[in-house]
């Protein structure tokens, strides 16, 4: 896997940041700016530390699939570690095999710092070779939405 990074300059606090990305508040925020992947993009777990969390949406063939991951880390307002288990189709958690074991253990960071009123977020995240075009055509969008959603 490769390492990708992504960063974006937020013109607010980091708490806003945090809690609109997440969807602390109202899970809506997270589905807005991830949306960008799948328009039907959403979550179903809890980001506490340990905690296995599904990341799904909805395919062209209106089947549940998406990412199987745990919470490795979770420091509010500073950083979140997500690791990817494996995938979900159909509904059905699948955690080895070929298809897992390209993304397997890969890890999806967020680092926060706030300074004078600014958040800079910045993305690492393991990528496989057969994504790094879309992850890199794709992420900095869905961050740009995330930014416009913490600046109104």
């Amino acid at each position: 896997m490769k390492q990708l990074q992504f960063k974006v300059s937020i013109q607010a606090p980091v708490h806003k940041v945090y809690t609109l990305m997440l969807g602390l508040d109202n899970k809506s925020s997270y589905e807005q700016w991830t949306a960008l992947f799948n328009p039907t993009s959403t979550y179903e777990g809890s980001w506490e530390k340990g905690n296995k969390m599904l990341f799904v949406g909805v395919d062209e063939k209106g089947e549940q699939g998406g990412m199987v991951s745990k919470i490795v880390e979770n420091i509010p307002n500073q950083f979140v570690s997500i690791q990817h288990c494996g995938l979900l189709k159909g509904g059905q958690e699948i955690l080895e095999g070929p298809e897992v074991d390209k993304w397997a253990n890969g890890l999806e960071n967020y680092s926060f710092e706030e300074h004078q009123g600014t958040t800079q977020l910045t993305v690492d995240l393991h990528c496989t070779e057969d994504f790094i075009d879309y992850m890199n055509e794709i992420y900095p969008k869905a961050l740009d939405r995330l930014k416009e959603l913490c600046e109104q």
